[in-house]
């Protein structure tokens, strides 16, 4: 069976992170996959390469990007059906809204099967209304010629069953995955090294390090995120005698914002919270965090945390999208909506390290038995063949 995948970009997003840990083993389990990804922007990172040196094929598509550009976007769905002409691919997989409509508007009019993944939607906190209603009717006449409708939480198919995108019988949840295995190897006591973004950063070894995880974009509310740990700072203080650092693992257009708040925070904390940029290889720095922040305004169901629980690094994080399939009170981290309880979630994972342990615990047992490559691989395999009447 020959696979298509499409992306709009192979970042370090969520997306290109699933395809990185599915793609090789689809591959060693006999199927062809193709990749065809356009360029990241500025500052996302770039899987690309990555990917091939893992043994997949992977195909520049040049004028795919996230922005709407009809002239573009023409030239990027007129070389995706050059390349299915010449390729006669089996089944086209999209992600991504942009990648979504062009790759399914290609394979639908070639009569090729369409598999596609919602990892979360731009249907909120994205657009306007108007906009949001726009997309929504698109969305909604490419799932009825979709074979395959795939959603990475519960959150998320309810959410689009709620804008009224496709039916719950027509989805189903494939959660995410990601590759696990190099992450618990990095964190396991024996097996301690120095962590490079230790290095990088020069932090003491006593260091209690929060990581907030992810692109520097508004969805994404990183300005929240530090507003929260600023509120926590005095708490902090008093809760351990460990200085306490936040490091933000990422980069996008909330840089500037986010280094604006931080000068106005008081001189101690300032010097303590790090913008470190975009890392590609997570084995260098998850093993440094102690816990997670994250202040979303909407998720599919983020790897990064997924990750993040591998290593034993619970979270503290607002109740969005998927989050709470993964973060679960008490069990894997903390739930808040609001800055405070943000910052009340921070001040009860770093007063009690045996509690912190205990959860980033489950986290790792949780991310092991529902997130790993694997996993996610088997899951697609029985996709594929579903739409395949069951042939290889």
């Amino acid at each position: 069976m020959h696979i298509a995948r499409i992306l709009t970009r192979l970042n370090l997003g969520g997306p290109a992170r699933q395809v990185l840990a599915s793609d090789p083993r689809l591959i060693e389990r006999g199927l062809r996959v193709t990749v065809y990804a356009g360029e990241p922007e500025p500052g996302e990172g770039d899987l690309r390469d990555v990917l091939r040196s893992r043994g997949v094929r992977v195909v520049d598509v040049p004028t795919l990007a996230r922005p709407l550009h009809l002239r573009q976007d023409w030239r990027a769905q007129r070389f995706l059906r050059e390349q299915f002409l010449e390729e006669r691919p089996d089944l086209v997989h999209t992600h991504t809204s942009k990648a979504g409509w062009l790759g399914r508007r290609v394979a639908q009019g070639m009569g090729i099967p369409s598999v596609h993944t919602f990892h979360g939607h731009v249907l909120m906190g994205h657009y306007g209304r108007a906009k949001a209603r726009g997309i929504a009717t698109l969305e909604r006449r490419m799932a009825r010629r979709t074979q395959a409708l795939l959603a990475v939480s519960q959150a998320t198919a309810r959410e689009l069953v709620a804008f009224g995108v496709t039916t719950r019988d027509r989805l189903r949840v494939v959660y995410a995955g990601s590759e696990l295995e190099p992450l618990v190897s990095a964190a396991e006591p024996q097996r301690r090294r120095p962590v490079r973004l230790a290095e990088v950063l020069d932090l003491p070894r006593e260091a209690l390090c929060i990581g907030v995880l992810g692109r520097l974009a508004p969805i994404k509310n990183p300005v929240g995120a530090l507003r929260a740990f600023r509120a926590a700072w005095p708490a902090l203080q008093a809760a351990t005698p460990r200085p306490v650092h936040l490091i933000f693992i990422g980069d996008g257009p909330e840089r500037a914002a986010l280094e604006r708040e931080r000068e106005c925070m008081p001189p101690a904390a300032k010097a303590n919270v790090h913008l470190a940029g975009a890392w590609g290889n997570m084995v260098d720095v998850l093993p440094a965090l102690d816990l997670v922040l994250s202040a979303s305004r909407h998720e599919g169901l983020p790897i990064a945390l997924i990750e993040a629980g591998a290593v034993g690094a619970p979270a503290v994080a607002t109740p969005v999208g998927g989050v709470p399939e993964f973060v679960q009170p008490g069990r894997t981290g903390w739930l808040g909506a609001d800055t405070g309880a943000l910052a009340e979630g921070l001040r009860w994972m770093v007063e009690d390290e045996e509690r912190r342990t205990r959860l980033g615990q489950r986290a790792r047992e949780l991310a092991l038995s529902r997130h790993s490559a694997e996993a996610l691989t088997q899951r697609l395999i029985d996709v594929y063949l579903d739409v395949r009447g069951g042939r290889p």
